[in-house]
């Protein structure tokens, strides 16, 4: 075979560079793989460190504060409304209480689309466009709610349908809620007042009082009456429950409990049946009677109609009914017992004629010719009986409710004589009265007329105003709390008492009643003879007088007085005619009285917008009230006007 040829000799160094190159090169990259490892654990056990110091700063350093907000996850505080106090009348009859109700609640917060909720919801349970509307409301006015009823009182039925199917509605659940009730609706209803949900106003009123916390869970709040002056007794105190809640914030189970206290009950001095007695006795009429126990100060009835029904206002009245009674031209809502204010007409004489004899401006004897006027300044006062009541003395004016009489006494006493006076028997003044809003009244004087009005030309006090006002009209203005507590005041001999509604208050655990006591506000010195003349002259009024038809077989002797009181004022020499006037612009009825006259029980005020004389349609209805709490008669039908009756004051 022929030899293999041999490589030349520059070619085997360059191969063997090339090996040497090839191991240089793993050498180098060796090295750097080595590197990136040791970069890589490096990092590594940089992150793993910091990890580690991270856990040990959450399990240790943190540990406090998420260990809170761990139990705060998986326990939760619900707040647990205390039972609100009853309210009962004097003899024990309950005019307000509670009842349980199941309610089905949305959370806004927790649902998405909350229409689209409520049209679902509305497959399974019955959703009117009433609760609807209801509900869109209260989440406009309770902005930040942890939940709101889209129904409430649900049936049995009702809460197994929904039962079955709560999973379909995560952020709406029933809840189990208690419903204030007024058992007799509209009847006392302006005493009582109502209970709403809670505002914004309300809010501001609960934090500037410092009670948030006990209203934690609370919806409802005193609006008016009784309900809002003593919330504080009402309310009671909140209690709270710790229940262990799972991830989707369905109670498992309660952990820990602290009971609520439930509010105090309250006892009135109201007379419920003496209530209900006057608000038969009114029908369909306006007015208001107030009636009150001379020796205390309490008030056996408090009349205002036409009332409302209290319960629609307990679950957020529907707007419809809303309109019904804020629109009304006979505004059910406003309390005229407390806040209205009318002139007091003829029922102002008794007191001027006390004046009179107090100050010495007139005896008992003194008596005028009466010709039916009194010409004063160019213009011509007329009494109400053309010919005028002949010769009168203190006595008779009173009875037959004579007009000249007072024009010319008011001349002599003069208006701030007048206003002293009357403001003693509690005239032109808040009563203090355990309500709110109740008006002070207009009792005018020239001290008043300067502080009234701006322009100097009416700033002036004219002769001829007082003659006005010495009847009770002109200036006058006064509610019909306060003509009832000017009798009562008279009936006591000048012992003033401030009118209470609340007889005692009742801690429901342990039975303890606290009373209120009567409060003698003044004492006014009236001379003794001066008082039982008065006195004899009103009893005068119901046995030969004015309200002598009314009283007619009474088995008891009362004291009264009527007044008619003008709604607008004539022109001179324009003659009243009631026919020919707009109802709404009729006079005013109104009756004042006690009895028994020897050791009065009972004192009160009865007021008939638009109807006329005292005595055809006011006095009737003071008779129904102290025949009922005087003789336990109950009046079988409502008071109709006698056109057949007198047609004096």
């Amino acid at each position: 075979m022929p030899a293999a040829p041999r490589l030349p000799q520059e070619s085997r160094r360059a191969r063997m560079s090339m090996r040497t190159a090839e191991l240089r090169n793993t050498e180098r990259e060796l090295y750097h793989f080595q590197t990136r490892i040791g970069v890589a654990g490096t990092l590594v056990f940089a992150a793993f460190f910091a990890l580690l110091m991270r856990i040990a700063y959450l399990q240790v350093v943190q540990y406090e504060y998420y260990h809170t907000k761990a139990e705060g996850n998986r326990i939760s505080v619900v707040p647990i409304t205390p039972n609100r106090g009853n309210i009962i009348d004097r003899n024990g009859t309950v005019l307000a209480r509670n009842y349980s109700a199941y309610t089905l609640e949305i959370s806004p917060a927790k649902v998405g689309d909350v229409e689209a909720t409520i049209d679902e919801l509305a497959t399974v349970i019955d959703i009117r466009a009433s609760d609807r509307t209801r509900f869109r409301r209260q989440a406009f006015e309770e902005k930040g709610a942890d939940s709101l009823p889209i129904r409430t009182r649900l049936n049995d039925e009702e809460v197994a349908r929904f039962a079955a199917n709560r999973y379909r509605f995560p952020g709406v659940d029933i809840k189990a809620r208690l419903f204030r009730q007024y058992p007799y609706g509209e009847s006392a209803s302006h005493v009582l007042g109502y209970i709403g949900r809670i505002s914004d106003r309300d809010l501001e009123r609960i934090e500037a009082d410092q009670l948030s916390a006990n209203y934690k869970g609370t919806d409802h709040i005193g609006k008016t009456g009784i309900e809002q002056a003593y919330e504080r007794e009402l309310h009671g105190t909140t209690g709270s429950e710790q229940v262990e809640v799972d991830a989707a914030g369905r109670g498992v189970r309660s952990l820990a409990r602290a009971a609520p206290t439930s509010g105090n009950n309250l006892a009135l001095t109201l007379d419920l049946g003496l209530q209900q007695a006057v608000e038969q006795a009114f029908g369909d009429r306006r007015g208001a009677l107030v009636a009150i126990e001379p020796s205390t100060g309490g008030v056996l009835a408090l009349v205002s109609r036409p009332g409302y029904d209290p319960n629609l206002f307990v679950d957020g009245i529907d707007p419809t009914s809303w309109d019904a009674l804020n629109t009304s031209a006979d505004r059910p809502l406003n309390n005229r017992a407390l806040t209205g204010v009318y002139p007091p007409g003829s029922t102002f004489k008794p007191f001027m004629a006390l004046a009179a004899l107090e100050s010495g401006k007139r005896t008992p004897q003194h008596a005028i010719s009466d010709p039916g006027y009194f010409d004063f300044g160019g213009r011509r006062f007329r009494d109400d009986k053309v010919g005028g009541h002949g010769m009168v003395d203190m006595y008779k004016s009173i009875v037959v409710s004579c007009d000249t009489y007072y024009y010319m006494l008011g001349n002599d006493l003069g208006i701030d004589t007048i206003s002293a006076f009357m403001r003693r028997v509690g005239f032109g003044s808040r009563s203090g009265i355990d309500l709110e809003g109740e008006s002070p009244g207009i009792l005018p004087s020239t001290e008043w007329k300067m502080k009234r009005f701006r322009k100097p030309e009416q700033q002036k006090w004219y002769a001829g105003e007082t003659i006005s006002v010495s009847i009770g009209q002109g200036y006058n203005a006064y509610t019909p709390l306060q003509l009832a507590q000017a009798m009562a005041t008279l009936a006591n001999d000048g012992v003033v008492y401030r009118p209470r509604l609340v007889r005692y208050i009742q801690n429901v655990n342990t039975g303890e009643r606290r009373f209120i006591e009567p409060e003698v506000v003044s004492a006014v010195p009236f001379k003794r003879e001066n008082i039982e003349f008065i006195k004899r002259a009103l009893a005068g009024v119901n046995i030969e007088g004015t309200g002598a038809r009314a009283f007619a077989g009474a088995g008891y002797t009362s004291a009264g007085k009527t007044g008619t009181a003008q709604v607008i004022a004539l022109k001179a020499n324009e003659k009243y005619v009631e026919s020919r006037v707009a109802e709404r612009h009729r006079d005013h009825a109104l009756f004042i009285a006690f009895a028994p006259l020897d050791s009065p029980k009972i004192a009160l005020a009865v007021l008939v917008e638009n109807s006329g004389f005292g005595a055809r349609a006011a006095a009737p209805i003071a008779r129904i009230a102290l025949d009922y709490y005087l003789l336990g008669k109950r009046p079988k039908k409502a008071v109709e006007d006698d056109e057949k009756g007198a047609t004096g004051d």
